[in-house]
């Protein structure tokens, strides 16, 4: 879910022209979750090769990272670990939410409701154990950096942009801001709309948030930052204060200087103090390695074409497109 504070951020529109040849660590949790939503027929069936199995992931994953090779952008994913305890209560409520949208897509498949059956489908999305280590050996197959956070993927992809090793964090949610990522870049891909819940599409272009300009445009400093998300609920304390939003949430932090003084003052229901240590002290690693290799076709084909039945001829054009820039870098791995 992650903090729910957009109306608060500024951001400006980015060409991938500016992110050539920078360095992005991508949450992966973040974007697979989109293609297992997104890759799916009007009806909700997902991406299904002749055993059952779903491949939205295999497409979504291999799709976007030769398209943004192909565009001259850096990428590398980051894995989650093991979940603060904290985090117990938004896997519960995600685990509820996603019980009710299974038994609304039994009801509506049984009437016959095609739109209804396509929402509840993008709700119930599940990622397995199996898919998860199959999206790390495609990973690894298009020659790119995995590196497996001990804990959130989003503060070790913070941490490596503080650190230098990258420009910026992709994704979706805004939580890498409050683990102190410098930057953030959403909406990554090449798509130029997005379908709406309600139908129709709204046309995106790859967004960048900075955290100097936020908390310049805010007034406030890190910890502050924090705070305001805390009142306003994270993946930690899900739902925050009762009856605060974002504009509160921002005065409350303006207005109290001591934050044990603030949280007492609003009646908070739960230990401020253990979420901000979460995101001052969550475990990250500093001896990840980011090293790009050439891609593995025969590794990649024998799990996209064989075992799952792909399009050898989709397969092919698009990674035509990379060896094209692959003979006039001398070498992919020259190349990076």
């Amino acid at each position: 879910m992650g903090v729910q504070f957009s109306s608060l951020v500024v951001r400006k529109d980015i060409s991938f022209e500016e992110l050539r040849k920078r360095v992005i660590a991508i949450d992966f949790s973040n974007v697979v979750y989109q293609f297992l939503a997104s890759i799916r027929q009007p009806d909700g069936t997902p991406l299904l090769d002749s055993k059952g199995r779903v491949t939205s992931h295999l497409m979504g994953i291999f799709t976007r990272s030769v398209n943004l090779i192909e565009k001259g952008v850096k990428i590398c994913y980051v894995f989650d670990g093991k979940s603060p305890l904290l985090k117990k209560g938004e896997h519960k409520e995600r685990e509820h939410r996603k019980v009710i949208a299974e038994g609304r897509l039994e009801e509506a498949r049984k009437i016959g409701d095609v739109e209804s059956m396509y929402k509840y489908s993008k709700q119930a999305v599940r990622l397995s154990a199996g898919m998860l280590e199959e999206s790390k050996e495609l990973i690894k197959s298009l020659g790119l950096p995995i590196v497996q956070a001990p804990s959130e993927a989003e503060a070790q992809a913070a941490f490596m942009s503080e650190n230098g090793d990258v420009y910026a964090v992709g994704s979706q949610d805004y939580d890498a801001l409050l683990f102190g990522a410098p930057r953030l870049i959403q909406n990554l891909t090449l798509s130029q709309k997005r379908r709406l819940p309600k139908g129709g599409y709204v046309w995106i272009k790859p967004q960048m948030i900075e955290l100097k300009e936020v908390l310049s445009n805010l007034g406030i400093n890190n910890d502050q930052l924090i705070v305001l998300a805390i009142l306003i609920g994270t993946d930690f304390n899900v739902g925050g204060v009762r009856g605060v939003g974002p504009k509160t949430a921002l005065r409350l932090v303006k207005q109290y200087k001591n934050f044990d003084t603030l949280f007492k003052e609003v009646k908070a229901e739960f230990d401020w103090k253990k979420i901000y240590a979460i995101f001052k002290n969550i475990p990250i690693i500093k001896n990840y390695q980011l090293k790009w290799n050439e891609i593995d076709e025969y590794k990649l084909k024998k799990m996209l074409i064989d075992e799952h039945g792909f399009s050898e001829e989709r397969i092919d054009n698009l990674l035509a497109r990379v060896r094209g820039r692959d003979k006039r870098q001398s070498g992919l791995k020259n190349w990076f």
